[in-house]
């Protein structure tokens, strides 16, 4: 069994910055992926970063030079540093593992930005 758990959401102001963390545990195989999701409210949830051996990725082009992704594979950890975080960027974020297209998912984190 795998379990992720997400942690470092919260409440924060226009401008500021968090720095969420996801930890997989139990028999933890060697993930080939891990990265993150986030759904905001009343929006579908979107794929937005990700970081394998193919590199770190963000793919979501008003995250651009604000959200950095990095890996910490010996304990099998992944992080999100968000910057300058905007009112848009409110939404629970949630982390996945991937081995052998089989994803597991962490139960999210919810982030808010204030106005």
């Amino acid at each position: 069994q795998v379990h992720l758990v997400e942690s470092g959401g919260g409440l924060v102001q226009t401008g500021g910055s968090l720095e969420l963390s996801c930890l997989a545990s139990g028999k933890t195989p060697s993930f080939s992926a891990m990265g993150w999701y986030r759904q905001a409210p009343g929006k579908e949830r979107e794929w937005f970063a990700d970081v394998s051996s193919a590199g770190a990725k963000i793919f979501l082009d008003s995250a651009e030079g604000r959200f950095t992704i990095s890996r910490d594979s010996a304990r099998n950890t992944v992080y999100l540093q968000m910057n300058n975080l905007k009112p848009e960027d409110t939404a629970v974020y949630y982390c996945y593992a991937e081995v052998f297209l089989t994803q597991y998912w962490g139960q999210g984190t919810q982030v808010t930005v204030s106005s």
